[in-house]
């Protein structure tokens, strides 16, 4: 009878100190916490000239690299701005106008290639460029959701010149975790458009 008490009591006592550990911990509740992403720090903007004798120039980021694209499929003047620290690359063909069928073509493949994004795309923003002073048209495509290229756009001067180029990262499209590196680039984007000559 004594040794039958003993054990109700000693229950008794590994169930209360058992209640009394968890109800005074606020830290035993699990409450799921919300992906984040790490906070990134980007460099001041600074550029440099890119002029060889490919028929274009345009200025550059001091902290990205320019190298010849070196796939069998690229043609002379076809470079690489690669940013090692963001793993991204912005892909720049260039095509020489012979005829007006030429330049419908090259148009026509630029936009064949912003669509084959739609699978994936919530949106796809179009944003004309038209600089008669240097001669510099185009259309410069962004491309929203987690797709392969987020940014694509294309400079002719309609007559001899046609830059298509195209921006990839090396990493499996997240647009959340992409955002502030993408935004980041894009600015790069738009100096490299605005600082576009032709020779």
């Amino acid at each position: 009878m004594i040794a039958m008490n003993f054990r109700i009591y000693l229950k008794f006592l590994v169930c209360f100190s058992l209640l009394l550990t968890n109800c005074d911990d606020d830290e035993a509740v699990y409450i799921p916490k919300p992906k984040g992403y790490m906070h990134q720090t980007f460099p001041e903007k600074k550029y440099l000239n890119f002029d060889t004798t490919c028929p274009y120039r345009f200025d550059y980021p001091s902290y990205s690299l320019v190298v010849l694209d070196k796939r069998k499929t690229a043609e002379p003047c076809w470079l690489n701005i690669v940013y090692p620290k963001y793993n991204a690359v912005l892909y720049i063909s260039y095509k020489t106008i012979n005829s007006t069928k030429d330049l419908n073509t090259y148009i026509e493949e630029n936009r064949n290639y912003t669509i084959k994004h739609q699978v994936k795309a919530t949106s796809i923003k179009e944003q004309i460029i038209s600089d008669k002073t240097n001669k510099k048209y185009g259309i410069v495509y962004s491309v929203g959701g987690n797709t392969a290229s987020a940014c694509q756009f294309f400079l002719t001067d309609s007559t001899k010149h046609f830059v298509r180029a195209s921006l990839y990262f090396n990493t499996k499209p997240n647009a959340d975790s992409l955002a502030p590196t993408l935004d980041f680039i894009k600015k790069d984007i738009d100096y490299f458009i605005e600082t576009l000559r032709w020779k």
